[in-house]
């Protein structure tokens, strides 16, 4: 049976398709100047319940000055364990080895019914299991050349209808798309 949330993504990417290199830094994404831009992160963090997010974007988010998400952050790993939580993010945080499909079950029975994919094997995975409903892609006007890329090998063709799309002075280009189900 197929959960009753849904998954959605909000993410940045380098135009040649990578959301972090290889080590998973972000620097790249840093350094573009989007000052009194609004590219809607915090309406679109507001609209859901959840994180979901894999261990490489973890770890990522562990290095910055403070924690992003102010929402509950569940990290699928089979890399981590709960001793890997900093103590002051035991609250916000949880670990589980959990499959797509059972993590979203798992977030439903809790009430949880938006639930943000974050990373990009996970988003892969959540996309093969057909568990995005729409995706917000803002693409980042620079050639990273190599890293993690956003999507990846999938079974069949996924449709998109695109929903919006914005430019910014920067030269970022924001888009949204809902996934077309299958018929």
């Amino acid at each position: 049976m197929m959960p009753t949330n849904t998954g959605h993504v909000f993410m940045a990417m380098s135009l040649d398709g990578f959301v972090a290199r290889e080590d998973f830094s972000l620097d790249w994404l840093m350094k573009q100047n989007t000052e009194g831009e609004a590219h809607g992160h915090e309406a679109f963090m507001s609209s859901v319940d959840c994180v979901v997010m894999g261990s490489g974007s973890f770890r990522t988010a562990l290095k910055f000055d403070i924690w992003p998400y102010e929402k509950p952050a569940v990290v699928l790993s089979k890399s981590l364990n709960p001793r890997d939580i900093p103590d002051k993010l035991r609250d916000k945080v949880s670990i589980c080895e959990l499959t797509p499909p059972e993590v979203m079950a798992s977030l439903a029975e809790k009430g949880w019914q938006r639930v943000y994919v974050d990373g990009g094997k996970i988003i892969q995975s959540f996309l093969r299991e057909g568990l995005i409903s729409d995706m917000t892609v803002t693409l980042v006007p620079i050639l990273i050349g190599s890293g993690k890329r956003m999507f990846g090998e999938l079974d069949a063709d996924i449709d998109l209808q695109l929903l919006e799309s914005s430019s910014f002075p920067s030269g970022l280009v924001t888009s949204r798309y809902r996934i077309v189900p299958l018929s």
